[in-house]
């Protein structure tokens, strides 16, 4: 898209200048456009940023709707890529699923919904009622668990399938252990992590 303002602003710096001295060169020229056109470019990218958000938070109450849960309110925390979206409901049981399934679903489809309107790459986070906080504390104490037992019996052991950033929690539970060793096998998405115990 042409901007014709930062021309005429140009024009008015070169206008304002003296007639004794030289006006200025092409390149003298480009350094004053170029720092507008990047701020204009930085506002595209925070207008897209905020449809892209408001188009997935519809995507995800039509969902609601679908599941029979009508009390849907969402709140959005953001930090630049990152994007936290809060559900509250009274059937939050209902929005987390078995084990987190339905979360994780609904979690990577507004993802996608939300990148189709965004000329940046979005990260989108669901929580509901802290139970990703939750979530991970149970599963660096299951780490720790599992590491016990792979140590004591002398066996490997094996996780439930699990989304890549669950593994992750695992795999930096148990990063400064010098006893055991943690692998990703498989893939997705039933990918899992094994626990081995060095020798």
């Amino acid at each position: 898209v042409k901007n014709e303002k930062p021309n005429e602003q140009v024009d008015e710096v070169v206008s304002a200048e003296p007639e004794s001295e030289p006006k200025p060169t092409e390149t003298q020229v480009e350094e004053v456009v170029a720092p507008q056109q990047e701020s204009i470019v930085l506002e595209n990218s925070e207008s897209t940023r905020g449809i892209a958000v408001e188009e997935a938070k519809t995507y995800l109450k039509q969902i609601a709707e679908d599941m029979k849960i009508d009390d849907l309110t969402i709140d959005t925390v953001q930090d630049g890529k990152y994007v936290t979206l809060r559900l509250e409901s009274k059937k939050a049981a209902v929005l987390i699923g078995k084990r987190g399934q339905t979360l994780n679903a609904l979690q990577q489809l507004s993802q996608l919904v939300a990148n189709k309107y965004s000329n940046q790459f979005l990260m989108i986070q669901l929580d509901v009622e802290n139970y990703r906080e939750r979530r991970q504390e149970s599963l660096e104490q299951l780490a720790e668990r599992m590491a016990d037992k792979a140590i004591r019996t002398g066996k490997k052991g094996e996780f439930e399938p699990m989304p890549s950033y669950e593994r992750k929690v695992i795999h930096h539970a148990l990063s400064r252990r010098l006893d055991i060793e943690t692998v990703s096998v498989g893939t997705d998405p039933n990918r899992y992590l094994v626990i081995e115990p060095l020798k």
